[in-house]
C-alpha cells in the first residue's frame, strides 16, 4: 500500500475498546524521551531476506544505525526519529494481536523497518525499488520502507496503517484479499491512533469516512479488486474500511472467522452466508444493508462540521 492522505469525518460506534488497555499499559513502559538503544548490524538477531532491504542499506551505507525491540528491527539514521516509530510499532502490534485474538505465530520472525529521512535519499530508493514517485512508504514482503523527514510533525494514522500490514503479513503469510487488507489496516490504525494519542494526553477520537451512495463501488467489484483502482483510490480505501468496520460491528467473532477463511482463499460468496446466516444470506443482502451504513450521515451538518 502506498501512503495516502486520508481525512476522517465521523466516529462510528465500534472501537477496539478493552483490547487497547494492554497496549496503553505497554506504552507507559516505553517512553519516547528515552532513546532507542543502538546495536551493531552484526549483532541483530535476524537478517532481512527481502532484497529491497539490501538496496536500502546500500544508499549511503555509512549512515545507517540499527536497533530492535520485541517484534521489530529498525534501520535508521537518527535515534530521535526512530524512537517514536518504535513506540508506535510495538503499540500497534499489541493492539492488532489482541484484536485478532491470536498469540504470536510459532517461529515468528521480526519485521524490518527502514526509515529514510532526506527526500533525495528516499527518491534514490524509489528509483531502486521502481516505486511510484508520489509514494511515501511501502510494505513489501514483510518489510516496511518509510520516509520520516524530521522537519515535519507526523500526527496521522499512516505509519499505523503500514504497521497493520506488517503484522497481518506475519499472521496471514499467504495473504488476504486487497479490500480486507486495506480496510482492516485503516480500521485498526484509525482507532489505535486515537487511543495512542489519548494515552499521550491528547484529545482524540477515531473517524470513519462516510461515502455518498452514488460513489460507492459495487461489492462484487470491490471484493474482487486485487489493487486499489487508480481512478478511485480514496473511495476504495474509505469503502473498504467501512465494510470491515460494518462486518466487525455486526458480529466480531464471525468477522474473525471470516478473516481466517478468506486467508485460506475460500470464496466470500460461500463463507459469508455460512458465518453470517440469518443476516446476510448472499452478497446482495450484505450490499443492501452496507450501502445504508456506508453513506450514513453523508452531507449532514454533522459531517460538514467535522470536515
Amino acid at each position: 500500500m502506498r501512503w495516502l492522505s486520508i481525512s476522517g469525518c465521523r466516529a462510528v460506534a465500534f472501537g477496539i475498546g478493552g483490547s487497547i488497555l494492554g497496549a496503553i499499559s505497554t506504552l507507559a513502559q516505553i517512553n519516547e524521551s528515552s532513546s532507542l538503544p543502538e546495536i551493531e548490524f552484526s549483532q541483530l538477531s535476524q537478517r532481512d531476506p527481502n532484497p529491497l532491504g539490501e538496496k536500502a542499506l546500500a544508499i549511503h551505507p555509512e549512515q545507517w544505525k540499527h536497533a530492535e525491540t520485541e517484534h521489530f528491527i529498525y534501520h535508521f539514521v537518527h535515534g530521535y526519529v526512530a524512537t517514536p516509530v518504535s513506540v508506535e510499532a510495538e503499540f500497534h502490534y499489541r493492539v492488532i494481536a489482541k484484536e485478532l485474538e491470536r498469540a504470536q505465530p510459532a517461529g515468528d520472525i521480526k519485521s524490518h523497518i527502514y526509515i529514510f529521512e532526506r527526500p533525495e535519499e528516499w527518491q534514490e530508493f524509489q528509483a531502486f525499488g521502481k516505486l511510484e514517485p508520489w509514494s511515501g512508504g511501502i510494505h513489501s514482503a514483510g518489510s516496511l520502507f518509510v520516509q520520516r523527514n524530521p522537519a515535519y510533525k507526523f500526527s496521522n494514522n499512516l505509519l499505523g496503517h503500514e504497521i497493520v500490514h506488517l503484522v497481518l503479513h506475519r499472521f496471514y503469510t499467504d495473504g488476504i484479499p486487497c479490500w480486507l487488507d486495506e480496510g482492516f489496516a485503516q480500521f485498526i490504525s484509525k482507532d489505535a491512533r486515537a487511543s495512542y494519542e489519548r494515552a499521550r494526553g491528547y484529545a482524540a477520537k477515531p473517524h470513519s469516512e462516510a461515502i455518498p451512495s452514488q460513489d460507492l463501488i459495487p461489492l462484487s467489484i470491490l471484493t474482487a479488486t486485487t489493487h486499489p483502482p487508480s481512478d478511485r483510490v480514496r473511495i476504495f480505501y474509505d469503502e473498504s474500511e467501512r465494510l470491515v468496520r460494518f462486518l466487525a460491528a455486526t458480529d466480531k467473532p464471525n468477522f474473525l472467522s471470516l478473516l481466517d477463511a478468506l486467508a485460506r482463499h475460500q470464496p466470500l460468496e460461500t463463507v459469508l452466508p455460512r458465518l453470517y446466516s440469518g443476516r446476510f444470506p448472499n452478497i446482495a443482502a450484505l450490499e443492501e444493508k452496507f450501502r445504508e451504513y456506508a453513506s450514513k450521515d453523508f452531507g449532514t451538518s454533522l459531517q460538514q462540521v467535522n470536515n
